[in-house]
């Protein structure tokens, strides 16, 4: 991967990579269905008849697959805003990604983070997930895992000097928005994103 993608991505790292790429679980509600009344809407005594209550539908159980695969897809996006917040604080304060992250998409980003941070850089801007999907899912395992391969376009990501508070010059060429794969896992204490995988294919 070019030198130009690592600047946007880990903005440190001084090889050839795509920065190492984790929303609280979001519930399922569960959609209640109503009955209508065949009486006038002006008779205060009218009353739902036995017969339209027997019209009523009862909500269909939630399908813990999809539960699963909303949760993990939410958590995925609060791991990007997470990153967001991590690489625009030079003090290394504002770090919340452990909430979302664990394993090298946790050590890496936080290395990554440092070492930029110690070079008087920081990263200012939102970064946008486009299209997450979930490609594959295993929740039956003991550690129920799940791929999801979105577009990330880190276009609006900008590297700025801390002590001139002017952006960093960077390559043209960049790549910007590339299709990235992630690995996420549900811990104990929730969905956490443990690997990411960019393609090196634009999108």
């Amino acid at each position: 991967m070019t030198q130009s993608v690592r600047s946007e991505h880990s903005a440190v790292r001084e090889r050839n990579r795509v920065w190492p790429a984790t929303l609280l679980a979001a519930a399922c509600a569960l959609a209640a269905a109503t009955g209508c009344s065949s009486g006038k809407a002006d008779d205060p005594k009218e009353t739902l008849s036995p017969s339209a209550s027997a019209k009523q539908t009862p909500s269909k159980p939630s399908d813990p697959n999809e539960t699963a695969k909303n949760e993990a897809v939410a958590t995925y996006k609060q791991y990007w805003q997470a990153m967001e917040r991590l690489y625009a604080d030079g003090s290394g304060k504002d770090n919340d990604l452990k909430e979302y992250a664990a394993g090298a998409a946790l050590k890496n980003a936080e290395a990554d983070a440092k070492n930029m941070h110690g070079k008087g850089r920081v990263i200012t801007g939102q970064v946008t997930v486009d299209s997450p999907t979930v490609t594959s899912a295993d929740i039956d395992r003991k550690v129920p895992n799940a791929k999801i391969s979105s577009c990330l376009d880190i276009s609006h990501w900008q590297v700025i000097d801390s002590a001139t508070k002017k952006p960093v010059a960077l390559p043209p060429t960049r790549l910007t928005k590339y299709v990235i794969v992630s690995t996420v896992e549900r811990w104990p204490e929730g969905w956490r994103v443990i690997r990411d995988e960019p393609q090196g294919q634009k999108c």
